[in-house]
C-alpha cells in the first residue's frame, strides 16, 4: 500500500505550520520526519493518522491502512502486558499476540499489570500494539523516547521485519536508527506568516 501527499497544508491550534508538502511512502520503505522542535512533525502525523484535517491538499492510500503511535502509549495499567495486547488485537480483529511479545521482549512480562512497568517497558508495550494490527502502513511519533539502547536495537528489528514483509514506516525522530531511510527535512515547508491586513494594523 503506497501513501501519497500531494500539496499538504496543515494547521495546529488554527495557526497554519505546514504547506507545500508532498511525498510518497512506497511499500517496503521508510521515511524519517527531521526538523526542529515545533515545526509541526506531530500535526502532520496526527494530520496523515486522521486525527485532525488538513487545510487543503490531499492524502491518498491511507485509509484503513495506518496504525499510528503517538507520545503517549496507549495501554491501560490496570491490564496486564498481555491484556493490553488481546485488547488491541481484539479491536484490529487479529489473534496472535506471541509474535508482539517476543519481538519487544516482553515474554517475561506478560502477567505484569502495565501499571506496574518501567518508562521504558511501557514503551515498549505501547510499540507492541504496532505488530498486533495488521495494518502495512506505520506513523510512529518520537518512538525511541523511555527506550535504551537494547530496545531501541529491538525496534529497529522490527521496522526492518516490517518492510521485509512489504509493510512501510513514516517516523519523527532525532536519532539515527541505523535504517537504511530517506529523509525528509520539513524547514523548507514551514507556513509563511499571514500578511497584516490594514484592520489588523490598526492596532499594532
Amino acid at each position: 500500500m503506497t501513501l501519497k501527499v500531494s500539496d499538504l497544508a496543515i494547521a495546529r491550534g488554527g495557526i497554519p505550520v505546514l504547506e507545500g508538502l508532498s511525498f510518497t511512502l512506497h511499500p517496503s520503505a521508510v521515511l524519517i520526519l527531521r526538523g526542529p522542535n515545533g515545526i509541526g512533525k506531530t500535526t502532520l502525523l496526527r494530520t496523515l493518522a486522521g486525527l485532525q484535517p488538513a487545510l487543503s491538499g490531499q492524502i491518498a492510500g491511507a485509509e484503513d491502512q495506518i496504525a499510528y503511535a503517538s507520545h503517549a502509549d496507549g495501554i491501560k495499567p490496570t491490564l496486564t502486558v498481555t491484556e493490553n495486547l488481546r485488547f488491541w488485537a481484539s479491536v484490529f480483529g487479529t489473534a496472535d499476540i506471541n509474535p508482539a511479545l517476543q519481538a519487544f521482549a516482553l515474554s517475561d512480562l506478560a502477567h505484569r499489570p502495565a501499571g506496574q512497568l518501567s518508562a521504558g517497558q511501557k514503551r515498549r508495550l505501547g510499540l507492541a500494539r504496532m505488530l498486533v494490527t495488521g495494518r502495512p502502513i506505520w506513523i510512529l511519533d518520537e518512538p525511541t523516547v523511555s527506550l535504551d539502547q537494547n530496545a531501541v536495537t529491538l525496534f529497529a528489528d522490527v521496522i526492518r521485519e516490517h518492510l521485509g514483509q512489504g509493510g512501510s514506516a513514516l517516523i519523527a525522530t532525532h536519532i539515527d536508527l541505523g535504517l537504511d531511510a530517506k529523509v525528509l527535512e520539513l524547514a523548507p515547508f514551514k507556513a509563511k506568516p499571514k500578511p497584516i491586513d490594514d484592520t489588523d494594523g490598526g492596532f499594532l
